[in-house]
């Protein structure tokens, strides 16, 4: 989990996001529509890197990230983005003003107890009947990049919003059917839960 604090991370990251080939062809369109297509309103994104769901959620949310570096690049274009302490310390932190928790490739970052607690941290920030979307590489995501620790499947990801205290409400592969995750390094897991 270490090395995806680090600078370089976010660089490397702005660096894939911007090759030219994927501009042309707009690849984040049809995960754009999928998680606006989940109603997500007012979003605190965990793991929130350079902004990208931000940007599919057209800002309507706030961002945590713990690499400072992703956290400077995504207040660069506009989110309202902090570090975990920073959030502590802001009015986000009060209350329940959420009507998502989005967690996105981030829990396979981590072991499994420490994806628990992240979890766990956040929902007390989501509205009563709000909801958390989990989102996971499968086998070819989770082998793309070396700061991955753990692959965390459907079954991981009830496991992770069981213990944060949320009720399944769909778990699902997308874009692809499942099988196609073993070698498509862009198709995930996705489990969407409800706050009791």
């Amino acid at each position: 989990m270490r090395d995806s604090l680090d600078p370089a991370y976010a660089n490397r990251l702005c660096t894939a996001e911007s090759a030219w080939w994927k501009r042309l062809l707009d690849v984040q369109r049809p995960y754009r529509d999928h998680l606006r297509g989940l109603n997500p309103g007012f979003v605190l994104d965990v793991g929130c890197g350079l902004g990208r769901n931000l940007g599919h959620c057209n800002g309507h949310g706030v961002g945590i990230d713990a690499n400072t570096a992703a956290i400077a690049e995504c207040r660069a274009r506009g989110f309202e983005a902090f570090t975990p302490e920073e959030f502590e310390a802001s009015p986000h932190a009060q209350g329940t003003p959420f009507d998502t928790l989005l967690i996105s490739h981030v829990l396979e970052h981590m072991p499994r107890e420490a994806a628990i607690s992240l979890a766990s941290r956040y929902v007390p920030r989501i509205k009563s009947g709000g909801q958390a979307i989990f989102i996971t590489p499968q086998e070819a995501g989770f082998r793309s990049d070396p700061t991955h620790v753990e692959l965390v499947d459907l079954e991981g990801l009830a496991a992770i919003a069981r213990a944060a205290g949320l009720e399944r409400v769909a778990a699902y592969s997308f874009p692809f059917p499942r099988p196609i995750g073993r070698v498509f390094k862009y198709n995930e897991f996705v489990f969407v839960a409800k706050k009791r």
